[in-house]
């Protein structure tokens, strides 16, 4: 099981990883701050890409800062499902407080563990779970 390391193996590493996740979306978990897209892998654990427009945190600080912490409770989440998850960044995502960060990121990674469990088999990957409800 992993550490509370980051190694390469928990990582989305080429364009073509983030093109497989981005075209096989089978859960997303919306939020004011964030969105999560996930699709299943065969790998047996979670990987994870972080995609951060200068449009929406214009400060290189403020983007390894919101970086930083996701890849925290990243690591500290050992239960994710067997995912390749990309997380999202929107805008007014900069005033955000790294405690207040911590909360919404814990929910995130607790819906996104709901509906990788109330999703079907992956024999049925043509269904979609979690388009169009709110965001919280």
């Amino acid at each position: 099981m992993r550490t509370s390391t980051f190694p390469k193996s928990v990582r989305l590493l080429k364009p073509r990883d983030y093109s497989e996740v981005f075209s096989n979306v089978q859960i997303r978990v919306p939020h004011k701050h964030f969105l999560i897209l996930a699709a299943p892998n065969t790998l047996g654990h979670a990987r994870i890409g972080l995609v951060f427009s200068k449009k929406n945190l214009k400060l290189a600080v403020q983007r390894n800062r919101i970086k930083r912490v996701i890849r925290e409770t990243f690591r500290l989440h050992q239960d994710l499902p067997a995912f390749d998850i990309i997380v999202l960044g929107r805008q007014g995502l900069a005033s955000v407080e790294n405690a207040q960060l911590h909360e919404i990121l814990q929910d995130l990674w607790q819906r996104l563990i709901r509906k990788a469990r109330s999703q079907p088999s992956a024999s049925a990957p043509s269904q979609t779970v979690g388009i169009g409800k709110g965001s919280g």
